[in-house]
């Protein structure tokens, strides 16, 4: 069944059209596939392989009357990051690494935690059962102290495996929504209808089992804040601009919206922009969808989509729709740290235009919520701002 044809006519997707046949030229340029496909995943055997493989090193240790210890790549560290337009931020192949050792007091316990939740992996992935990052926490909530301990660990042991994540067996809770006109099966048999209506679905928790996507969208959108997706949403944004998809992390977008964005670009390869206030904590949020994040480089193939186009807010719309100058902020002292982190990174020398709208914004010292666009009309984001940017190709 094909989706109802219910937003604009077909002229106004003219330059969009464009844009998507730039985009698969350079991936055949580039030796990239435009059928779709993506991510290369561990099998079963392989993930079981190598925990077997750590788990005899520590055997041999042991054997050998020496202390076992883990070898962690360091992932906080910028000297362990290179930078690949077409892929975005990865972990160098040699880089510096941290011994978590079982005769150190300091670092004992976390030994023991690793070993645990190595076992506990190994134990779902040889059954092929699944278990949230949270199922993990509370089988033992006093020895763990915290979720963002479990949630440390985890990415420790997908970095030492050399196994992405989705392969542990091990599922994130999803905080993202999705609308428009997308349609798919989850793992258990559910069809799942997304619709461009004034309610969304939430994005999967096993973005790895979904299957027989089906869409017809001109161009997906990513939105930065739930208040502003669910302002799209009320104003009928979705129906308007149909053929689409809306997608929001909620902020800082989670393991799953990202995983479903750049499986959502693998399979069809429409344009995906992003809409974020036009601030320094926005750009980092667009930049981990389109180049990912120092934290999780070692996975950067299976997340990042260089393709990701800025839509808006930009600095400069804020000038050029005269945006009045008491509805802005002024940056804070953290604001202006982030931006000069940001400014710093090795993917913004790529970036020419979005170095420019970010120096526009150091200059004035002020930043824009979206809802700023409010002050023109109340629904002038939807009526007016986003369909004359996807139009006439406003995004840089």
């Amino acid at each position: 069944m094909a989706f109802a044809p219910m937003g604009p006519e077909a002229s106004f997707f003219a330059v969009l059209d464009q844009h998507r046949a730039s985009l698969l030229a350079a991936l055949r340029r580039g030796g990239g596939e435009p059928t779709g496909g993506g991510t290369r995943l561990a099998s079963s055997s392989e993930v079981l392989a190598s925990i077997e493989s750590v788990i005899q090193g520590i055997i041999s240790s042991v054997a050998r009357n020496e202390a076992p210890a883990f070898t962690i790549e360091n992932r906080s560290s910028w000297e362990n990051i290179k930078f690949e337009d077409s892929v975005g931020l990865q972990m160098v192949s040699h880089c510096t690494t941290r011994k978590i050792k079982s005769d150190s007091p300091k670092s004992v316990k976390n030994f023991a935690l690793i070993l645990k939740i190595l076992s506990m992996i190994y134990k779902l992935v040889q059954s092929n059962t699944y278990a949230t990052k949270r199922d993990i926490y509370y089988t033992d909530s006093q020895l763990f102290g915290n979720q963002t301990v479990v949630d440390n660990i985890i990415n420790d042991i997908s970095c030492m495996l050399k196994v992405p994540r989705m392969s542990l067996h091990i599922l994130s809770t999803s905080k993202g929504l999705i609308a428009g006109n997308l349609r798919y099966m989850e793992e258990d048999g559910t069809r799942v209808h997304c619709t461009c209506g004034s309610t969304a679905v939430a994005v999967p928790s096993n973005i790895q089992g979904i299957r027989n996507l089906i869409t017809d969208a001109k161009f997906l959108l990513i939105v930065e804040k739930d208040a502003t997706f669910q302002r799209l949403l009320d104003d009928n944004f979705c129906n308007r601009m149909s053929p689409c998809i809306m997608v929001t992390g909620k902020g800082v977008p989670d393991l799953n919206t990202r995983l479903l964005v750049k499986k959502l670009w693998d399979t069809f390869h429409i344009p995906i922009f992003t809409l974020v206030d036009a601030d320094p904590h926005g750009i980092e949020i667009m930049c981990i969808y389109k180049y990912g994040s120092m934290a999780m480089s070692f996975e950067a193939h299976n997340l990042t989509v260089p393709a990701i186009r800025w839509l808006g807010l930009l600095p400069s719309d804020i000038k050029r729709l005269n945006i009045p100058r008491d509805t802005l902020i002024p940056l804070t002292k953290r604001d202006q740290m982030k931006l000069d982190s940001v400014l710093k990174r090795p993917y913004v020398t790529c970036q020419p235009f979005w170095r420019k709208e970010m120096e526009i914004m150091a200059d004035s010292k002020m930043k824009a919520e979206i809802q700023a666009l409010t002050f023109l009309s109340s629904d002038y984001l939807s009526r007016v701002y986003l369909p004359n940017k996807l139009k006439f190709g406003g995004w840089i």
